[in-house]
């Protein structure tokens, strides 16, 4: 029986994607992409930055404007789904409506990992997950006099060189002994962490939160796991994500650290897929571990191999996982995974705030970090898509070139 409808199941990166790219390879059934926050679907990358700063407005982060939807037929519905009818092959949501399906795509991300310690519903207090976050979070950060950052991932850290730049004195929390520590190198790390104190950040490492404290029903110092007593008008923390399971751990999914899926993306329901954020697969870069990645490219690339799938093409998910942040004038972009690397080769100048770190793990290049060498990465990703392997003895040489070793080793 040939497929009549879709869908889709959250409005983020990979749920838009699924809905664009079912109408360019030609599906004609029904589209319904389901959204449980307000207006038109939007990137969220920009909401720690570029947004926060003022340098992009709302309408410069949509997908697509109103008419594309219209015009492809896609039907936006705002509502949240309460329940998955597999049986019926129908989703239950909230407003108490329903909507059948011939194939369900759940795209339903992940959630911010909550502060769970004393004070942490005061007023002031923000994990940047939304633009209804960052709407509230805008006015304040450029009144704020004292910020603290919980953790030194990318949000927080994007987070930081905002509230920096906008003249806030800033302090950052880190449990661990380095800014992003789980995400790249430590010369990486090294590189943004100088770069950050030059702005007038202040780092505090394997340092927790104990406790935050209020006056007037809004936060006013935090309390820091060795007993000191920071001033802070404004909180953001970034300390991870939990994704959002719960639907499909209720309609009885197989879950593994998210939704667990196949090389295809399909869960252990066959009219069901998964992607993005809430999706755990076998990552062929990762052993063929299962991985959830959080990434934007990883949501797009899934929602481009769902829509193919689903009209006719399917195929293994193999495409390589790379990565960006941006903070302050630094780019950071990243290619591959970095999981068990233990030798590393830089390329460029940390002083300068262009490097490129080549992590090996023994004798294989697993992944690249380009910082402000944009060229780097676009070399790089080239280079793990295919062999030829390139070694550490080779990529050490003191005239060692990406782009011209690349270049000599294409097929």
């Amino acid at each position: 029986m040939s497929l009549d409808s879709v869908v889709i199941v959250g409005a983020g990166h990979g749920g838009v994607q699924v809905a664009i790219s079912l109408r360019q390879e030609g599906f004609g059934g029904r589209i319904v992409l389901v959204n449980d926050e307000p207006g038109l679907p939007y990137q969220r990358p920009p909401l720690s930055k570029a947004y926060l700063l003022g340098k992009i407005n709302a309408t410069a982060m949509l997908f697509r404007p109103e008419t594309f939807y219209a015009d492809q037929r896609i039907e936006l519905v705002h509502d949240r789904v309460a329940a998955i009818d597999r049986q019926n092959r129908r989703v239950m949501l909230d407003s108490g409506s329903a909507l059948d399906f011939g194939h369900l795509v759940l795209a339903t991300g992940a959630h911010n990992r909550p502060l769970n310690v004393p004070g942490s519903t005061l007023g002031g207090i923000f994990g940047i997950k939304t633009k209804a976050d960052a709407d509230l979070l805008s006015p304040l950060v450029k009144q704020a006099k004292n910020v603290v950052v919980i953790g030194a991932g990318f949000i927080g850290l994007e987070f930081a060189a905002v509230a920096a730049a906008e003249g806030a004195a800033v302090e950052v929390l880190e449990l661990g002994d380095r800014p992003m520590a789980r995400a790249v190198s430590p010369q990486m790390s090294e590189l943004f962490r100088a770069a950050h104190q030059g702005w007038g950040v202040k780092f505090n490492f394997r340092t927790g939160l104990a406790e935050l404290e209020g006056e007037d029903g809004k936060v006013s110092a935090v309390t820091t796991s060795d007993g000191r007593r920071l001033p802070a008008e404004l909180v953001v923390y970034g300390i991870g994500v939990i994704p959002n399971v719960q639907l499909a751990l209720e309609a009885g999914l197989d879950i593994d650290n998210g939704i667990r899926v196949n090389s295809s993306l399909l869960t252990s329901d066959p009219h069901i897929s998964a992607l993005g954020d809430v999706a755990a697969f076998p990552c062929v870069q990762n052993g063929e571990n299962m991985t959830r990645l959080e990434s934007v490219q990883n949501a797009v690339d899934q929602g481009k191999l769902i829509a193919a799938r689903l009209v006719g093409k399917p195929a293994p998910y193999t495409a390589l996982p790379w990565f960006w942040t941006d903070q302050g004038n630094l780019k950071l972009q990243i290619a591959g995974l970095s999981i068990g690397a233990d030798n590393y080769v830089t390329l460029g100048d940390a002083a300068a705030q262009q490097l490129s770190v080549l992590c090996f793990r023994g004798e294989e290049l697993i992944a690249v970090e380009s910082c402000n060498r944009p060229g780097d990465h676009v070399f790089a990703r080239k280079i793990l898509a295919r062999p030829p392997a390139l070694t550490p003895a080779v990529a050490a040489a003191p005239d060692f070139d990406l782009k011209a070793w690349e270049a000599a080793n294409r097929p």
